[in-house]
């Protein structure tokens, strides 16, 4: 199996009780699963994004570190109706090549695309820079990217999205986050202007944000879940003391099937890089989350604990230097777990000045204590001097 085959490796852990935890026993490898036919597929599921109206199919297809077209292609074909991109993927090369991708089938798509912009005409100017590498005259959903606190949904960018709504540009309004669940998504559904929202949802959050999601729900707004696989670390070098630990077949799947198996969720839209892993992520719309799957997901726990942040919010504002603690070990983990260097090191740029030059080796104690085990000072000093 080719060696970028999510199959190989280990996604992440579920958040069970201590006492389930404790008595699960080390689980092998029971044999490969029976291969889905990538050209014949079961009856696909779909999932309605609250009050949009937009059907899409449960398992929908996250483009931010695809780079074959043809994998974006064969999804098409297969039935995936839902691609989810941004202006600031791979520098702009990822909307180029959904672009290319979804040439003279966009009709029957739906597509969505992401600003981190404050200002409105700068935000406007992505969306037109968007949609002229998308090939297309709109877009259905068009997201206020990454976004934490309440404060963040400001006056110009939510002005920005009812400008693109009138001219026609988008269809639907979105926030994307990946932390400060408890502020954000309130706000979302309180705004009234906000028609989806994105959110980071994996096994490793337990069901910390389920009754936000129920909420989202009963109000209309649609919910789709992001970093279903909780950080990948696909690329660990083989022969290594946590590259062996991390293979481990099915995980990637169990992640997925974790997700879907709750109903408040619309859609997710997992990374997708080959057809081995388009082939998997297929399967999950239509396996159910079984026992087993949960004792292979609350094993790996233990594996990534130290790597993956659950955006719990808990080291929010505790660095006395002021370093924005969950962010810097996200992108630490697009390069360690998707092997994006480039994204990481982009993201980290987009720091002030007065952020980067920090360096944790220089304190002689890390006042941040994460509660879910993260060892937050490796994890600094690594994003640190992977992108500083």
């Amino acid at each position: 199996m080719a060696a970028s085959s999510r199959r190989n490796f280990l996604a992440a852990g579920l958040a069970l009780p201590a006492a389930g935890t404790a008595a699960v026993k080390r689980l092998e490898p029971a044999g490969a699963p029976a291969a889905l036919s990538l050209a014949a597929p079961k009856e696909l599921k779909f999932g309605q994004l609250g009050k949009t109206g937009l059907k899409v199919t449960r398992v929908a297809f996250g483009t931010m570190v695809t780079s074959d077209q043809s994998v974006v292609e064969k999804a098409i074909d297969m039935g995936i109706n839902y691609f989810d991109t941004a202006v600031s993927y791979q520098g702009g090369n990822c909307e180029a090549m959904v672009g290319a991708a979804i040439k003279g089938k966009r009709q029957k798509l739906v597509i969505s695309t992401k600003s981190q912009r404050e200002e409105k005409e700068s935000a406007l100017a992505d969306l037109e820079t968007s949609l002229k590498r998308l090939g297309t005259d709109y877009v259905d959903i068009w997201y206020i990217h990454a976004k934490s606190r309440a404060e963040q949904l400001t006056e110009g960018r939510l002005e920005a999205q009812e400008i693109a709504k009138k001219k026609g540009m988008i269809r639907f309004s979105g926030v994307s986050t990946h932390s400060g669940f408890d502020n954000i998504i309130p706000a979302a559904i309180k705004s009234g202007k906000i028609d989806v929202i994105l959110t980071a949802y994996n096994f490793t959050m337990g069901s910390q944000i389920d009754d936000l999601l129920a909420q989202a729900k009963r109000a209309g707004v649609g919910v789709v879940a992001m970093k279903v696989m909780a950080g990948g670390f696909r690329r660990v070098k083989p022969g290594s003391k946590l590259g062996d630990t991390l293979k481990k077949e099915g995980a990637m799947m169990a992640a997925l099937k974790w997700v879907l198996r709750n109903q408040n969720v619309d859609t997710a839209i997992p990374s997708i890089t080959d057809m081995d892993q388009l082939e998997e992520d297929m399967r999950c719309m239509w396996e159910p989350f079984t026992e087993r799957d949960q004792q292979i997901l609350a094993q790996q726990m233990e594996f990534i604990r130290p790597l993956y942040c659950r955006s719990c919010g808990h080291c929010e504002e505790l660095c006395p230097k002021g370093l924005p603690v969950s962010d810097l070990v996200r992108f630490a983990m697009y390069a360690d777990g998707y092997g994006q260097y480039g994204l990481g090191r982009e993201r980290f740029l987009e720091l002030p000045e007065e952020i980067r030059s920090v360096r944790c080796r220089d304190c002689k104690e890390c006042t941040v204590k994460c509660p879910n085990g993260v060892a937050v000072v490796d994890r600094l000093i690594r994003a640190q001097e992977l992108f500083g």
